[in-house]
């Protein structure tokens, strides 16, 4: 097993599903998995199969590519992207982004962007 990609999915895993406040539970019941297997995963002590990366992807809003720590962000050392630093009402934002539909984040955006001018 690759100890580093295990941490590596692992961390941001638990990254993600705290910013969408699930429980490790929660997770591990919608992606297909026990509790506790689930919880090894966050720890890095083991790989998903390829199916589980998937439901994982899917489950967190989360890209295979920043779940496997091939972003610009990893390879800057800096690991996943967090919301720690971000004001409250713009985490607040990007959760209520994150429900919408393709047509309503447009009009999202379209309005942010006029709003920034």
């Amino acid at each position: 097993m690759n100890q580093e990609l295990a941490v590596t999915i692992g961390t941001t895993a638990r990254v993600a599903r705290e910013q969408l406040g699930l429980t490790q539970a929660e997770v591990a019941e919608r992606v297909g998995l026990v509790p506790p297997v689930y919880s090894r995963l966050e720890r890095g002590q083991m790989l998903p199969s390829v199916p589980t990366l998937y439901r994982l992807c899917t489950e967190l809003k989360v890209s295979p590519e920043e779940l496997l720590g091939l972003t610009e962000a990893a390879h800057a050392g800096k690991g996943p992207r967090t919301t720690e630093d971000d004001a409250p009402s713009l985490r607040r934002l990007l959760y209520v982004a994150r429900k919408l539909d393709e047509a309503q984040l447009d009009a999202l955006l379209h309005m942010a962007t006029v709003l920034a001018k």
